[in-house]
């Protein structure tokens, strides 16, 4: 389904037709299927496409009178994927027609349901006002993007659009969210420029689109020749600017689409093992018997590999006695203590010698044979 984007602002001038418009025309450049629907009774947004006032033609005025369905309603344009819902003058006497009828606040977004689906966005250029048109164009609506100039009036006029957007969100369409806020006609050389800029940054945060629109004349020139900036000239830097707009726009949809398709898949798996679970216990006791049996018919094939394992443990065994009586050997060591207690042999003829001087000691027998 189509992303719906609303471009608002209540204060005028601000630069919302030249938005829509080159917003459109950018996503329609990057090969994106885009609609462009004018909901101003001033019609720029389809003169500035090349689509000359007609009175006879069916118009917005006719969806939301619901005379004529949005099928009906098409209109092609000078780029292949961008069609367009022009606008008239009369379409401001819905703001009164509308007054009593069901369901008032619906009508636009009833009448785009049933084409919604062929577009990646469609792009919804609002009035200079919070009356029934803009309240329809809001509640159609899956975002809106607020342009404004970067001075002091313009933070006063935002400030009503967000509460008209609360307003909006607790009472037809609580998904409604801010796309974004961009500065248009924006000379970053001034000191009020870039205090605005702060200011915006400080209470928007990532709403605040990092693309500015500057001041630049092929952006004012192209209207008057009925076509987008880059039709007209791409090389400027309105056209560029509006083309790095809508890049950031498409990047930041693809970033949410991730995000979500992650969320899903972490979700995902956990209702698939508690389904797993929970399902399938009388065959999880077969496969536990199952395994349980395996184990228990080949016991041989293990006490072979058990065997052939014990074999180093043999021969390990068998080698560490070896090696206890290869350890045994150095006995040599005890053949040099001997050859070093050789001397105490020699001290062993030392003590016959002792012992011999003490057999001269019967050298008291002689005398005792010469006193005999």
């Amino acid at each position: 389904m189509g992303r719906v984007i609303a471009v608002a602002n209540q204060k005028g001038g601000v630069g919302k037709t030249t938005t829509a418009i080159n917003l459109a025309s950018s996503f329609a450049a990057a090969e994106v299927n885009t609609l462009l629907v004018d909901c101003d009774p001033q019609s720029n947004a389809s003169s500035g496409l090349g689509l000359v006032k007609d009175p006879e033609r069916i118009s917005t005025y006719h969806l939301l009178m619901g005379a004529a369905s949005a099928e009906e309603a098409l209109k092609t344009t000078v780029l292949k994927q961008l069609w367009i819902i022009p606008a008239h003058k009369n379409l401001i006497g819905a703001n009164i027609e509308l007054v009593d009828g069901e369901r008032r606040e619906f009508r636009l977004k009833d009448a785009l349901a049933p084409i919604r689906d062929r577009y990646q966005f469609v792009v919804l250029d609002c009035p200079p006002a919070l009356d029934l048109l803009t309240l329809n164009a809001l509640v159609a609506a899956d975002a809106v993007l607020i342009p404004m100039q970067a001075e002091y009036f313009a933070l006063e006029g935002i400030s009503e659009l967000l509460d008209t957007v609360e307003r909006i969100r607790g009472s037809f369409n609580p998904d409604l969210a801010i796309e974004g806020v961009v500065l248009t006609m924006f000379d970053d050389r001034t000191n009020l420029a870039q205090q605005v800029t702060a200011e915006l940054k400080r209470y928007f945060g990532d709403k605040l689109c990092a693309t500015t629109i500057p001041r630049n004349i092929r952006l004012a020139e192209a209207p008057s020749h009925g076509k987008a900036a880059l039709s007209y000239d791409i090389k400027s830097r309105g056209a560029e600017s509006y083309m790095s707009l809508a890049k950031e726009i498409i990047g930041h949809q693809l970033s949410v689409k991730e995000m979500a398709a992650a969320a899903a898949a972490r979700t995902s798996p956990r209702t698939v093992t508690v389904n797993e679970s929970v399902a399938p216990e009388p065959p999880a006791a077969n496969v536990a018997s199952a395994t349980i049996e395996p184990p228990a018919a080949p016991p041989s094939e293990p006490s072979a590999e058990e065997t052939r394992a014990e074999e180093p443990i043999q021969a390990s065994s068998t080698q560490a006695p070896v090696e206890e009586i290869r350890g045994e050997e150095p006995a040599p060591a005890s053949v040099n203590e001997i050859q070093g207690e050789q001397p105490a042999e020699e001290t062993g003829p030392a003590a016959v010698e002792e012992i011999r001087p003490e057999e001269q000691g019967g050298i008291p027998a002689e005398e005792m044979d010469k006193s005999a």
